[in-house]
């Protein structure tokens, strides 16, 4: 009997080591290996969105490189700050940024333009966004700003586009905007090329214009695009036709994720857009 109890030992030392050996050959189970990819709209990341219609895109992590042309725009008193992805452009006291956009962006019939922005109070005039200048107008080609009158819970924000350098023009307006100032908030305005504006705001369809008599779009006498001012408001004027006005200021907060896309995103899209980029995707 001590006989066979010795001979077990041994066999029951192999299998111990061989069990402890085989634990620690296997990760430890973790469910979110198995788990799905995210999948929003149908799309993973927001690179998958519209991509071959995608002409401008400044990311603003800690430059100012658009990464469609691989080119940069020119700061005038501009920093970084911590943005929705990454870093993200801060705009500051009388800070903005120019970039020269080439025949991809100001011979576009059709467009989306989304961005995440994070302001204050617009207290001290309109405080423009983004917005395609135009060196003998008043008003740029395509301008966006939060206008005078804007408060704390009740934000407003004005669309204005100019077709073949002056005629027809369109305003898009929405007024009452809660919750915009000081947050990051994320904006979309589109055109279809034939009539009919949208504006979105956190991915939600909150205006839609029709305009019958807009048909399709024609920038003229171009300039460079304008990040955190009016065209008029840069020093020196982007335009011959006007100086700076006591009325209009600088937005003086982020920037981040800037997108122009040369077609009318679907609502669906846009929806994903924001909810893709809000989840650093």
């Amino acid at each position: 009997m001590k006989k066979m109890i010795n001979k077990m030992v041994p066999a029951f030392t192999g299998v111990l080591i061989i069990g402890i050996c085989l634990s620690s050959c296997y990760k430890k189970f973790d469910p979110a290996t198995y788990a799905p990819a995210l999948s929003i709209g149908g799309y993973t990341s927001s690179g998958e969105i519209a991509p071959a219609n995608l002409v401008g895109y400044w990311g603003f992590d800690d430059n100012l490189l658009d990464s469609v042309t691989n080119t940069a725009g020119t700061n005038a008193g501009t920093t970084f700050q911590n943005g929705v992805k990454g870093k993200a452009l801060l705009t500051g006291d009388k800070g903005y940024v120019l970039f020269n956009p080439g025949a991809a962006i100001t011979g576009m019939k059709s467009f989306t333009i989304a961005y995440w922005v994070n302001a204050p109070v617009n207290a001290a005039g309109i405080a423009g966004t983004v917005n395609f200048s135009n060196n003998s107008n008043f008003w740029g080609n395509l301008d966006m700003f939060f206008e005078n009158g804007s408060t704390a819970d009740a934000a407003k924000f004005r669309v204005h586009v100019v077709n073949n350098g002056g005629s027809p023009e369109h305003w898009l307006a929405k007024d009452g905007v809660p919750g915009i100032f000081g947050n990051w908030v994320h904006f979309a305005v589109s055109y279809d090329g034939t009539s009919t504006f949208k504006f979105y705001v956190n991915g939600s369809l909150i205006v839609t214009d029709v305009d019958t008599n807009f048909g399709t779009l024609n920038f003229t006498n171009g300039g460079p695009l304008v990040f955190g001012t009016v065209q008029f408001m840069t020093d020196p004027s982007l335009t011959s036709s006007h100086g700076a006005e006591p009325w209009a200021s600088y937005l003086k907060g982020g920037l981040d994720e800037v997108r122009i896309y040369n077609t009318a995103l679907i609502d669906t899209d846009v929806n994903a857009l924001v909810k893709l980029e809000g989840r650093g995707k």
